[in-house]
């Protein structure tokens, strides 16, 4: 028996809708980064994107456990000599842009390459709860219900 190698030709991309609202990231993060991947299929290839579209709607209302909504930091530096910079998680969800949250978390959960760049280009988040993705025909994602873990009261 041979293995079986998708060719990207006949990959299937199905289109799927997350609504994050009380979801904790970190799970939700690596359940997307899966999605994202395709390792959810039978036909995963390693050197190929036949992972799904994913849309996160709500992602301003995810959760974070213990104390890491106003411990955790995120870094960046601007270039210039002494120049890191540090913001906290509650900083970012409560700020101009609160999917990047989540947007970072799936990011850092793949594997670094161009590939994954290609397949992060798979992920739309959006903080609210309208997106115009409603051509594609986004099949709902329940995860709330895979594990009680996976929300927060």
């Amino acid at each position: 028996m041979k293995t079986y190698s998708a060719k990207p030709a006949e990959v299937e991309k199905k289109w799927i809708l997350i609504d994050a609202e009380g979801l904790v990231v970190g799970r939700l993060a690596s359940l997307i980064a899966m999605r994202l991947r395709g390792k959810h299929k039978p036909s995963f290839t390693p050197h190929v994107d036949d992972g799904d579209n994913v849309i996160v709607i709500n992602a301003d209302k995810v959760v974070f456990t213990g104390r890491k909504y106003s411990d955790k930091k995120y870094y960046h530096h601007t270039g210039y000599a002494g120049g890191i910079k540090e913001r906290t998680a509650r900083f970012i969800l409560e700020g101009r842009f609160p999917e990047r949250v989540l947007e970072k978390a799936v990011q850092r959960m793949m594997p670094e390459g161009p590939l994954a760049r290609r397949q992060l280009g798979n992920l739309r988040v959006y903080a609210g709860n309208e997106h115009p993705h409603d051509a594609q025909q986004p099949a709902p994602f329940d995860v709330k219900s895979l594990n009680s873990k996976n929300a927060r009261a």
